[in-house]
């Protein structure tokens, strides 16, 4: 179909150069936010993870439009590159104009130039696109680059971005250089049937259409939902053959086709399809369990208390290093149920911040290492509404005196490290 035939001035769904319109969705502006706490953390180093076509790349760049001019920035893609090329690279983008061979003087500069920037207290950030294909000996360098140090702060700041998991990668002993100050391990998400909707719409919009609704309706968007699985780059590519493949508005159902999805994507629908409909809510919350988009576990909550951790004692066992032996409990009080961190060595997260305790909310995204733990609760009430925080904090003491007990008849070889030891709430 014409595009001035569908009442578009341009072309809603380019596939190459830059879009139309940017929209964003929940899970990209987490992400947006992790980018922008990284670069602005002491230490801040992050991984950035999702399939091809999930819009990592417009993602960063919006991102990196927003830094401050004078931050040095290197964004560089790390596909096939060795230590040389690696190193050409980051100078090359941070405004070196040489042509070196040798790889010790390449770090050398690499190392002044971040340690004079972070001395003036602006650290320079290095964005690696396709970090999983670095070569072997380049990833030793990023270690390096990754333990200089200015005062209490890192002098180089970065993003590592992927389209596979970085977890083994990162897992290596000669990667703990990067694993030790990892902040964030980020997984996108794709769009829910919702936010694609939105989405379809707010391009058609932008390019000009009065009634987005006429040319791509409701059932046609959820058709466009189940054939990308919910990931942007491949719901412009799907929109764009079905607006073309239509000889009339609006666009029919049978003109949106279903592409082989991407190795490494997964369906959209996996979180929606495993939540409860507001209607028939289940009796106690629902926990999903996911590791790259995969579901790993779903759990109902039967019980006042759920432990999760690296030990299989756990309610919810994550057998990960990056995960404390019991890194954190959850306590149902009521229809409220709070998420309290164990002292856990690399932290836990609700929708991209960390937290020490916090009060879940329906939809709610738990990360513990690289897993990932969805709270279904649509009827799930706050602090406020149980009358205060004084009762709450009690039920929760209580808990964890139950939980010291039950730890305490664990055999020694399952009790938490000296420094996963049980909190004490102050009231």
């Amino acid at each position: 179909m014409d595009l001035g035939a569908a009442g578009l001035s341009e072309q809603p769904f380019p596939t190459h150069g830059k879009p139309l319109a940017i929209v964003t969705y929940q899970s990209q502006q987490e992400a947006f936010d992790v980018l922008r706490e990284t670069h602005e953390h002491p230490r801040g180093l992050s991984l950035l993870q999702g399939p091809t076509l999930s819009g990592k790349s417009i993602l960063i760049r919006s991102f990196l439009e927003s830094v401050d001019e004078e931050c040095a920035v290197a964004l560089v893609d790390g596909k096939g590159l060795n230590t040389t090329r690696l190193l050409l690279a980051i100078l090359h983008q941070f405004g070196y104009d040489i042509d070196l061979s040798s790889a010790s003087e390449l770090l050398g500069l690499v190392r002044v130039f971040a340690m004079q920037q972070a001395a003036s207290g602006n650290p320079p950030l290095v964005v690696i696109e396709n970090t999983n294909e670095l070569n072997p000996s380049a990833l030793r360098v990023l270690c390096e680059l990754a333990e200089l140090r200015v005062r209490e702060g890192s002098a180089l700041k970065m993003i590592l971005v992927s389209d596979h998991s970085l977890g083994t990668m990162v897992s290596a002993p000669a990667m703990q250089a990067i694993a030790k100050r990892v902040l964030h391990d980020f997984h996108l998400r794709p769009m829910t049937r919702e936010e694609t909707r939105d989405y379809v719409h707010e391009k058609l919009l932008a390019a000009g259409a009065d009634y987005p609704a006429f040319v791509f309706p409701k059932a046609v968007c959820d058709e466009l939902w189940a054939a990308s699985g919910g990931w942007p780059g491949i719901i412009d590519r799907v929109a764009l053959l079905s607006l073309a493949k239509a000889d009339t508005l609006p666009v029919p159902l049978d003109a949106v086709e279903h592409p082989a999805l991407p190795n490494g994507t997964w369906d959209g629908a996996a979180f929606e399809e495993a939540t409860p409909e507001l209607g028939t809510p289940p009796s106690s919350p629902l926990f999903i369990v996911t590791n790259n988009g995969a579901v790993m576990q779903e759990l109902v909550m039967e019980k006042p208390r759920l432990l999760m951790g690296r030990s299989e004692h756990n309610d919810i066992a994550i057998g990960s290093r990056f995960i404390s032996r019991h890194h954190a409990l959850i306590v149902r009080h009521g229809s409220s149920t709070f998420l309290m961190d164990l002292n856990s060595t690399n932290g836990t997260f609700v929708n991209s911040r960390r937290v020490s305790n916090h009060v879940l909310m329906d939809n709610d995204i738990i990360t513990i290492g690289h897993h990932r733990i969805k709270f279904c609760d649509p009827y799930a009430t706050t602090r406020g509404e149980l009358g205060g925080d004084e009762f709450a904090d009690t039920a929760i003491m209580k808990t964890l005196e139950d939980m010291r007990g039950l730890l305490a008849q664990e055999n020694t070889a399952v009790m938490p490290a000296a420094t996963e030891d049980l909190p004490t709430i102050q009231t």
